[in-house]
């Protein structure tokens, strides 16, 4: 155990100095990016797609960079300890260690296809870190939602992506932020939109998709402090961001954002006010403090983008660290139930003065950054054009009950009455859990004292990469005389002292009036089930274990499928100039039909089989008649082995009663059907100029290339190696099944034979 900890230990440094590493390289980017300019790399990826791997590097990607790898780099840390000796630490380090480079990607990336990949990495590095504890089956169930809900809006969003790019010729974001004006009058404006946010709302957990993040805390502490605060579920936050320049302005995007906003923010932060488990009630917070940013993203003012920016930080900054010393107060406590605990002040103390600092920012106190941020907040509600009051109104509710909350995670657990019945004796943590927490919360009281510093670093270039102007940044001020957000400011204070006050007995009211809500808990539930009983039933239809049936259901969908296309696109049916057929055309369509009729009405499988390789046969002629030899050899040597495998197959099999019935009328009538769809699609096609760009392809390639000469050949081996090779594979694997098959059997007599 103890050479198993030194090592998980000297393996934990190592991320913590990468993450270190990457802080400091991208603080070499200040100058220029404080500056308003934007630092941008590019490869070729995919040239035949014209799709490249770019990276973009402006205020806003910086700013989230810098978050991402220095508050990466405290919780890797605060890891060591906090999962020392775990059997799985290696294994947790290194998901985390990707999740962090696969967020980076996220936002740096400037190219739509290659940001859509590194969105999906975040998604599948979340999932294994939510379900970490892989035992529990709370976990378990936690990881699942969060992969299925973020999934499928991802899955949309690439739709929205695909069509972005299609639309103006590139998937470069950088190109296409140029040419917004043209994309708002466009007439996929509102499809695109709603496509990418609904990947934008599933990641950031905007009501209805809110229910998955709450959840998500069955993770490990210090998942939910760099996922859960800081970054995963600020993805979402990014995409709105970065896309705002071209899709702001219009009353669809205001209207959209303002809602969801304002509904997400309010609704969470009550449902903070209920919860009794400390992380619960921050997890909630992290949904109010995302629905603000979201509201925010809906403006185009100064003022609301500024408040974007700095809330953007502010919120990182105490929220990381409140996570971070929940997970102390649980390690040294054994709990986090904010009924139990109590009077850890006086064993705890450095823990105690984190935890101050940090709810003294998110309460809004000054002289810390939170207090700036709620002072841009209210000035950002009030120049909302549309609704201010309305606005203003859900803003104030939403920080007075954050205010209660930062007194119920940071207040109660340290300075009231100490308990005597905690599960285990509180102590002080180690040095490497504390290092985050106060790191963190002194940063949010240094950049509160001095904003300056902070407004020309990041939050000045991060309002010009949406607003366009550097200029367009408002000034953050520690005091900025008495105005309307002053006063709504101290408003604020006194509802949040009241509801802390009285916050048990609006718990157990909250607890009653939502108890008695729906859930979207439980729905999501239902709808996992309804989904279950529905592929149960589907299998159950589909998969009956009849061969005849599978054909049957394959035949019958490709005749709907194609149906359905004949319906909704007539075509155009010509017959070919040379549509002339001579007397030996005639005698192999004869001969081809005649084998097909015995097939279809002899009762003996021999002769069956025999008269379906006398239509393979007649194929092969037709192949000959138009000069593809090569083709109709493969035709014929498979006909010939079909054929002589077969028999000697059904020579081992035992005489089987049909378990459908004379069902050869209905069997007559799908075949006709599908026959006839064919050929009306091929003929329809065959009345099409006839596209040769990929024969000339092959006619140009196949030689210098693939040193063939026979096209059809090198297609086969060279171009399409991968796929002949699983052609390849799943005939061996088809052969050695049937050969297992015929082993299990017994040989029957030849009067059986015959009579098959």
């Amino acid at each position: 155990m103890t050479v198993m900890k030194s090592r998980n230990d000297a393996f934990g440094l190592l991320p913590v100095g990468l993450a270190l590493l990457l802080f400091v390289w991208f603080l070499t980017f200040l100058p220029e990016v404080s500056d308003g300019k934007a630092i941008r790399y590019a490869m070729d990826w995919i040239p035949s797609l014209g799709i490249t791997l770019s990276f973009l590097i402006d205020g806003l990607s910086l700013t989230f960079a810098l978050l991402i790898t220095g508050i990466g780099s405290l919780v890797f840390l605060y890891s060591n300890s906090y999962l020392s000796g775990h059997e799985h630490f290696v294994r947790f380090m290194l998901f985390l260690f990707s999740f962090m480079l696969s967020m980076l990607g996220v936002v740096l990336a400037d190219n739509l296809i290659a940001l859509f990949v590194f969105w999906e990495l975040t998604t599948i590095t979340s999932y294994l870190l939510i379900g970490f504890g892989h035992e529990n089956e709370t976990g378990r169930r936690s990881a699942l939602q969060a992969l299925l809900v973020t999934g499928a809006g991802a899955l949309a969003m690439l739709a929205g992506f695909i069509l972005l790019g299609m639309t103006f010729g590139s998937f470069e974001l950088s190109e296409i932020l140029l040419k917004s004006e043209e994309l708002k009058v466009h007439s996929l404006y509102s499809v695109i939109l709603i496509l990418i946010l609904a990947g934008t709302f599933t990641k950031s957990a905007q009501f209805p998709f809110h229910f998955w993040l709450p959840n998500a805390m069955a993770a490990p502490t210090p998942v939910s402090s760099f996922l859960h605060s800081a970054t995963m579920v600020k993805a979402g936050i990014y995409l709105m961001a970065r896309l705002h320049p071209a899709f702001s302005g219009t009353n669809l995007w205001l209207w959209t954002l303002t809602i969801f906003g304002v509904v997400t923010a309010v609704i969470a932060s009550i449902l903070a006010l209920r919860q009794t488990d400390l992380k619960q009630a921050l997890a909630y917070t992290t949904l109010m403090a995302l629905g603000t940013l979201t509201l925010f993203l809906g403006q185009e003012s100064g003022y609301a983008v500024t408040a974007f920016a700095t809330f953007l930080i502010v919120h990182s900054l105490y929220k990381a660290a409140l996570f971070l010393v929940v997970g102390c107060i649980d390690h040294a406590a054994g709990t986090r139930d904010a009924n139990i605990l109590g009077g850890l002040g006086r064993v705890m103390p450095f823990t105690a003065v984190a935890a101050g600092l940090a709810a003294m920012s998110m309460a809004g106190f000054p002289p810390f950054l939170g207090f700036i941020g709620k002072e841009l907040k209210y000035a950002g509600a009030l120049g909302v054009a549309s609704e201010p009051i309305f606005v203003s109104g859900a803003v104030l509710i939403a920080n007075s009950l954050m205010f209660a909350v930062a007194g119920v995670v940071a207040f109660r657990p340290f300075w009231m009455s100490e308990r005597s019945n905690l599960p285990r004796e509180p102590h002080e943590v180690s040095a490497p859990m504390l290092a985050g927490p106060i790191i963190l919360a002194i940063l949010g009281t240094f950049f509160g004292i001095y904003p300056d510093i902070l407004q020309r670093a990041l939050v000045a270039p991060t309002v010009a990469s949406l607003l366009g102007n550097i200029e367009d940044s408002k000034d953050l001020k520690l005091w900025a005389g008495v105005n309307v957000p002053l006063l709504l400011s101290v408003m604020t204070v006194f509802l949040g002292l009241l509801f802390y006050w009285q916050h048990r007995r609006l718990r157990n009211i909250l607890i009653v009036v939502i108890g008695r809500a729906p859930s979207f808990d439980r729905g999501w539930d239902r709808i996992l089930d309804g989904l279950k009983g529905f592929a149960a039933w589907q299998t159950q239809i589909l998969q009956s274990g009849s061969l005849y049936h599978y054909m049957f259901v394959t035949f019958a969908t490709m005749l709907l499928s194609l149906s359905v296309a004949i319906f909704l696109k007539p075509m155009e049916i010509t017959l070919p100039d040379h549509w002339v057929i001579s007397w030996q055309g005639i005698a192999l369509i004869l001969l081809i039909i005649g084998g097909t009729l015995i097939t279809t009405v002899t009762a003996s499988r021999i002769t069956a089989m025999a008269s379906l390789g006398v239509v393979g046969i007649g194929v092969a002629m037709i192949f000959i008649g138009f000069s593809a030899p090569d083709v109709a050899i493969t035709q014929l040597l498979v006909e010939t082995l079909v054929v002589v495998l077969v028999a000697v197959a059904l020579l081992r099999l035992p005489t089987l009663e049909s378990e459908v019935g004379n069902r050869r009328p209905i069997d007559a009538v799908l075949a006709f059907g599908v026959g006839l769809t064919v050929t009306v699609i091929l003929l329809s096609v065959l009345s099409q100029p006839l596209d040769l760009r990929l024969t000339e392809f092959f006619e140009i390639t196949s030689w210098p290339e693939a040193y063939g000469r026979n096209i059809v050949n090198v297609i086969l081996v060279d171009f399409r190696a991968l796929d002949t090779f699983g052609e390849i594979a799943v005939v061996v694997v088809a052969a050695l099944s049937s050969y297992a098959l015929l082993r299990t059997t017994h040989p029957v007599s030849s009067d059986q034979g015959e009579q098959r």
